[in-house]
């Protein structure tokens, strides 16, 4: 055991003298380690800075203690005393309406939320001017005041002062919101806020029966407050049928925190991925370093060290510069939820305070060393291998053979436990897992992607050109470039591929296809009494376009067979069925944008149990079965139906779906709305307007949303989510040409001696140019190729697999691919070989 810590503790002397000299290298090790966890760490700390925001500002952010929610109904008046007896209470209600102008020139969706005077419990609704709110919506001179969001006050060309007519009220624009403490809570809005009271809502005469609206009653629990858990129990054994959803302040937005943390454990994995690429680059890295040290290493074994001194005085070395560099992405990932605060803190809850997040910086630590562990143990292993006699003649480590089997263990468990973190970690584990065993596949392919273009090659007819007999030699030559630049831009570009298609696709969906399929308009809200007058007024102005009306209802999932929703797993494609109020409806026939795929439709004159159809993919997703049940909230009363049949539902078309179709006697003599959608292919943006106009001004309580300023607003949200996901990839791309260079610098002495010895056999300096140039041209075209194949392959999986949408191959992606991968090889390629050709024959010749 002395012995054992004596040579531990001779190496470790002997790595930190040898360290004095600096880190010659060592920078691209330390660049693919430092960005990888970076990368990292950046991205779990900025999670967790606004996921711990939402935590501890749940009070504010939900403007209450608890929220008990009820659609298309008020709380009646035991409901009321039961939520009275908890503490203070603050009621508002939101629903979406037609803003206009008076002489109706024009008009805009808006989100309407009417509030009562106890409103805000927690937090402070700021607007502009800077007063008190129950002063701001106070009426002047007979009319409602209101205060808007800047973005009406934009559309609609308003200023503080002038007048909007909702419903069949008139209102006052008494000032603008600059915050608004629940408004994340409340969930994402495709329209502007406009706030007023509950009194102005009433005369509006917006909610009547079967419109959507919801009702939030917000308690400031009185002390000593019960825990959250002991308020639903409460509430379910006391109204167990009012159907309403409760959401307590630990978990004020459960929406935005989910995608929040989706979002964030995606670009970990694509962070990883930079990582893991840039291991290559530390197994090159590593290699180059130790073929600089031959003649250290030769010294060392002369003089009498053993074999395990030498490994352990640069393993010692690489853990130092791993550290630094794994210091130095900490830093970075510390420093990036202040930065991500100055460009979110308008519209997500994150922390102006310098925060530390030790969690997410040990994830990025472990990540960062397992990874330099994975890839450094076996160049290592390959060095002690070498004997002096063969370091002193200048033999590198070029072997093609593996290291003993300790070493291959041990990067082999290195590797394992990298792969058990990145699972563990995540909270998608199969997501996690399919993800590295497809990295894992990517390096094979990879690899054989390399021999076979190294095959090819070798099987190649000869060329007359010299320069491209030489560069297609250097491609299937022994230490050839090829397995390195394929492996290091392969994975890079692929990525980048895929994320460019499957962003291109979504675009030209939203701003191309969509808008050809879907209707022009969707109409909310119509009353029974309004839907002959409605269906006169939309034929006389569009009387070619499609009119297509059925009845709404809103309900919400409470049980599958007699079992609580609550209590089932689900997958997480499927949470969004159960998350809240779902839209239904009833029907006699088959709607005539699905079609029956298992089961049976109910006659015409059913009258016998209640009945539901079932969206065939969600009924998947849920694990229902034919003969199931169903129970729903449906305007406080609680119904079960039988599953009769799945259907097939074509949801990209945008028309009017529903996950669930009841059959008629379900609600039979039940108060509701109607929806309608109006299509017309041929109907130019004028006659849009006009249809818009005539509709709002004859039925001012009907709501219109045009269809293509919905799409608009998503392609907006898909653009910036793809800012992100391209930034992320990015970082993998970067990661890659760091691993081509990598690459390029452990191969020097290699292409040195290659140079030195044409040169003297009569090679111009130009013919080698040349034939560098056509060997890195090769390598990129077909490393793009691959990158193409195997990233369009990806993004028609995701497409047409997973988000059920067209996939098409876009040929600007193609070239800028091959562009940017030719750019890349040849660029850093020739770079790094320039510095080659000016070497001296004589110096190089006597060591060889």
């Amino acid at each position: 055991m002395m012995h054992f810590a004596t040579r531990v503790s001779t190496a470790f002397r002997i790595s930190l003298r040898e360290l004095r000299g600096g880190l010659k290298g060592f920078y691209i090790f330390l660049a693919c380690i430092a960005l990888g966890t970076g990368a990292i760490a950046a991205v779990n700390s900025v999670s967790t800075a606004i996921t711990g925001s939402i935590a501890s500002e749940g009070r504010t952010l939900l403007a209450g203690d608890v929220r008990f929610e009820l659609n298309n109904r008020e709380a009646n008046q035991e409901e009321m005393r039961f939520l009275e007896g908890l503490g203070d209470i603050a009621v508002s209600t939101v629903l979406r309406s037609m803003a206009r102008l008076p002489d109706g020139s024009d008009q805009s969706l808006v989100e309407v939320k009417a509030v009562d005077g106890a409103y805000p419990l927690y937090g402070t609704f700021v607007a502009e001017p800077a007063q008190p709110l129950n002063e701001l919506i106070a009426p002047v001179d007979g009319r409602f005041g209101a205060v808007a969001a800047p973005l009406l006050l934009d559309r609609l060309g308003l200023k503080i002062g002038d007048e909007v007519l909702i419903g069949k009220a008139s209102f006052v624009i008494t000032g603008a919101i600059t915050t608004e403490p629940d408004a994340i809570s409340d969930g994402f809005g495709f329209a502007p806020r406009l706030v007023t009271t509950r009194e102005a809502l009433k005369a509006s005469g917006l909610v009547d029966t079967g419109s959507l609206v919801e009702h939030a009653y917000k308690i400031r629990l009185a002390t000593p407050a019960p825990t959250p858990e002991e308020i639903r129990r409460k509430a379910e054994s006391t109204l167990p049928n009012a159907g309403w959803s409760i959401r307590t302040s630990d978990r004020a937005a459960p929406s935005l925190t989910e995608n929040i943390e989706r979002f964030s454990q995606f670009l970990t994995l694509v962070g990883l991925t930079a990582l893991v690429v840039g291991g290559v680059g530390v197994a090159n890295a590593v290699r180059a370093f130790l073929d600089s040290k031959r003649t250290v290493i030769a010294t060392l074994k002369c003089l009498g060290a053993p074999a395990s001194v030498v490994v352990m005085v640069y393993f010692f070395q690489i853990t130092v510069v791993a550290i630094i560099g794994i210091l130095a992405g900490l830093v970075l990932g510390a420093i990036a939820p202040l930065v991500a605060s100055y460009y979110l803190a308008g519209f997500l809850p994150i922390s102006t305070e310098p925060t530390l997040y030790p969690g997410a910086l040990l994830l990025a630590a472990m990540f960062g060393i397992l990874v330099t562990l994975s890839f450094a143990i076996l160049p290592l292993g390959h060095a002690r291998q070498v004997p002096a006699t063969a370091l002193f003649r200048e033999q590198g480590f070029e072997s093609r053979g593996l290291p003993s089997w300790p070493y291959i263990a041990a990067a082999a468990l290195a590797l394992a436990a990298l792969a058990a973190l990145a699972i563990l970690s995540s909270d998608e584990r199969r997501i996690a897992t399919i993800f590295l065993v497809a990295m894992a596949a990517g390096f094979v392919l990879l690899r054989l992607v390399a021999l076979a273009i190294a095959y090819l090659a070798r099987r190649s007819p000869r060329v007359p050109s010299a320069a491209l007999r030489l560069a297609i030699g250097n491609i299937h030559r022994p230490g050839a470039l090829t397995p390195a630049v394929t492996l290091s831009l392969g994975l890079g570009l692929s990525l980048l591929v895929a994320l460019a298609l499957i962003d291109g696709n979504l675009r030209r969906e939203l701003s191309a296809n969509l808008p050809e399929r879907a209707p022009n308009f969707f109409f909310i809200d119509i009353q029974k009494s309004e839907i002959d007058g409605f269906r006169s007024v939309v034929e006389g102005i569009s009387p070619n376009g499609t009119l297509v009306e059925v009845p709404m209802l809103r309900g919400r999932i409470l049980a599958f067979n007699g079992t609580d929703v609550a209590m089932i797993e689900v997958p997480p494609e499927g949470r969004w069925v159960l998350r809240g109020d779902r839209g239904i409806t009833y029907a006699e026939t088959v709607p005539e944008n699905a079609s029956v795929v298992e089961g049976t439709w109910w006659p015409a004159d059913y009258a016998g149990e209640p009945l539901v159809s079932f969206s065939v993919e969600e009924a998947g997703e849920l694990g229902l079965k034919l003969g199931d049940t169903v129970t729903v909230n449906v305007l406080g009363r609680n119904i079960t139906a039988k599953i009769a049949n799945f259907r097939k539902v074509e949801w990209e078309s945008l028309s009017i779906n529903f996950v669930m179709v009841f059959s008629p006697n379900t609600f039979a003599g039940a108060p509701h709305a109607w929806l309608a959608t109006l299509t017309d292919t041929e109907a130019e943006p004028a006659d849009e307007a006009a249809v818009l106009k005539a509709v709002t001004q004859a039925y001012p309580t009907i709501t219109s949303v045009r269809v293509k300023d919905a799409l608009d607003v998503v392609d907006r949200l898909v653009g910036q989510l793809a800012t992100a996901i391209r930034a992320a990839a990015a970082i993998a791309l970067i990661a890659s040409v760091l691993v081509l260079s990598g690459a390029l610098a452990a191969g020097n002495r290699a292409r040195t001696h290659d140079a030195v010895v044409l040169k003297t056999l009569g090679a111009t300096r130009a013919m080698l140019i040349r034939a560098f140039t056509y060997e890195y041209f090769l390598l990129g075209a077909a490393t793009a190729c691959f990158a193409l194949l195997a990233g369009g392959g990806v993004a028609w999986y995701v497409l047409s697999q997973i988000m059920r949408l067209p996939s098409n191959f876009l040929p600007d992606v193609a070239l800028t691919t091959i562009l940017l991968s030719l750019v890349t090889t040849i660029g850093i390629g020739l770079a790094g070989t320039w510095r080659i050709l000016g070497q001296k024959a004589a110096p190089v010749l006597r060591e060889l």
